[in-house]
């Protein structure tokens, strides 16, 4: 029974446990501790695939000899743990071929975006004063690129780090407002979200549709943009990162262009609204703005600890016991 309960872990926090979790509001107060657990999810996903293919193979090799497998199981467990390893087997198979076509895919996007860029960027489309500005970012390169939609985003590679900005954000934006746009992008690149989205990504393609959930790879992507913004807004302050959210979102072309290539960069669409709120709610330190409540220190405490529960509880429950019998099947 092994091979069942990894399986059927495996379905349940591929499927309905990110579609619950993904409702939970109480998580954009620790976001990062929130995406702890997300990952500590996915992580456990990957873990009782595997080991569900590992215990149905186990088993076909550590019983004794005797009548045939289906005669001693039976029809249906036998069809469970054939149907369970095929089903092991396509997504391990999908999952290393995913991860390495998202990988290379991925960093050949960013390798021609960053040729794009550097071909658009001129140097002298600043003022004296924006270009003061810039240069106190502290972004390792900055592209300042022409067009009349607000853009502002982040291209992270080993090629180097890109931040991109639009002059009509240095035109339309007040000073502040624009350091609060390169402190979220800044966060963006130091924190290396683009590696934590990627790697949601290729676990969503490498599940089959019927119990994979496209929504957490959205819920971690607006995770995320609240970490950038709480970086921000340590920096800038919340007023001038709401106000600047509300003006890329108000733009005719919509800033933050992440389209597969740049990272993140201040994603405004939809979610413009909820974040907006979210800094009118709280105050950088992680106060309630309104209440004056202390940080959500034991929020955070209790999501950390049920993402250790996540990851430990099965190893305890399910993995140790079968390592244990298998071991003693084989030195036996």
């Amino acid at each position: 029974m092994t091979a069942f309960w990894f399986a059927a872990l495996a379905v349940l926090l591929a499927g309905p446990v990110p579609a619950l979790l993904a409702r939970a509001r109480w998580t954009w107060r620790v976001p990062r501790a929130a995406l702890v657990l997300w990952q500590s999810v996915a992580l456990a996903a990957v873990l009782a695939t595997l080991g569900a293919g590992l215990s149905s193979l186990t088993m076909l090799f550590t019983e004794q000899p005797g009548l045939p497998f289906l005669a001693r199981h039976g029809l249906a467990q036998t069809t469970l743990i054939g149907l369970g390893t095929a089903l092991v087997a396509v997504v391990t198979v999908r999952f290393w071929a995913v991860a390495a076509l998202v990988g290379v895919r991925t960093r050949r996007r960013r390798r021609h975006h960053r040729e794009m860029v550097d071909l658009l960027h001129h140097r002298d489309a600043a003022s004296a004063v924006d270009r003061a500005l810039l240069g106190e970012a502290g972004a390792r390169v900055l592209r300042v690129l022409t067009g009349p939609a607000r853009v502002a985003y982040c291209v992270p590679g080993v090629g180097g780090n890109r931040v991109v900005i639009s002059d009509a954000v240095l035109r339309e934006l007040s000073a502040e407002e624009v350091s609060a746009v390169l402190a979220h992008e800044q966060a963006h690149l130091r924190a290396r979200h683009d590696l934590v989205l990627e790697a949601f990504t290729v676990l969503h393609a490498a599940f089959p549709r019927v119990v994979s959930s496209r929504t957490a790879l959205d819920t971690v992507r607006l995770l995320v943009e609240m970490l950038a913004d709480d970086a921000a807004r340590r920096r800038t302050g919340s007023l001038p990162l709401a106000r600047a959210l509300v003006q890329l979102a108000s733009a005719p072309g919509e800033g933050g262009g992440e389209g597969g290539e740049g990272q993140g960069g201040l994603r405004v669409g939809a979610d413009a609204v909820t974040r907006v709120r979210r800094l009118a709610d709280e105050t950088p330190d992680g106060t309630d703005g309104r209440t004056g409540r202390p940080p959500h220190r034991g929020l955070a405490a209790a999501a950390y600890t049920a993402a250790g529960c996540v990851l430990g509880v099965p190893t305890l429950a399910i993995a140790v016991p079968w390592l244990t019998a298998s071991w003693r099947a084989f030195a036996g």
